[in-house]
């Protein structure tokens, strides 16, 4: 997508909450994916942790959105949900892999790569695209969905749950085609 046309992030026609803090050592704040975050080159979920969320927050849902995705609808890399409450941080690899550090009741529902995990940045050749990360802090301890949910009614859920919201946007870049 042309830098002038880009996607308005996904939260911009949300309502307003709580901002809370988000950090990565994996994902910089407007920089650029490392290689083990790319589909093709590692496919690893980053390492995440967050605070200053809503003291009455009863779970955590965390997703990956590209916004720039060519699709009309953009593009879901990863949807996260019923993490406890107890929780403030994944390992890198949590959503990839063998889930290593991903927390017991957890549930992943399929991404737009059609699987239950993280699916790394792919952007056509040539564009660069933007990945939102966003932790959400949620009203309820299961927010109600199943692993088989699709992202959008994943988010619609989020939408009516949400108490507050931190986001990280990271880019990568495609080679251009030779």
């Amino acid at each position: 997508m042309s830098e002038g046309k880009r996607a308005p992030l996904p939260h911009d026609f949300h309502p307003p909450v709580a901002a809370f803090t988000v950090v990565s050592d994996d994902v910089a704040p407007g920089g650029v994916l490392k290689d083990a975050q790319v589909y093709a080159k590692g496919n690893t979920s980053p390492r995440l942790s967050w605070e200053g969320f809503p003291a009455e927050t009863k779970s955590f849902a965390v997703t990956c959105f590209d916004p720039d995705a060519p699709t009309g609808s953009g593009f879901w890399h990863w949807v996260l949900f019923d993490i406890p409450a107890s929780v403030t941080e994944l390992p890198a690899g949590a959503g990839s892999g063998s889930f290593e550090g991903l927390p017991a009741g957890a549930v992943h529902a399929r991404n737009d790569y059609g699987s239950k995990d993280f699916g790394g940045a792919a952007p056509p050749a040539g564009e660069s695209h933007r990945y939102v990360f966003t932790v959400y802090a949620v009203d309820q301890e299961k927010l109600g969905p199943d692993a088989d949910t699709s992202p959008a009614a994943v988010g619609f859920n989020l939408r009516f749950h949400t108490l507050g919201r931190a986001q990280l946007v990271g880019e990568y870049a495609a080679p251009a085609a030779v």
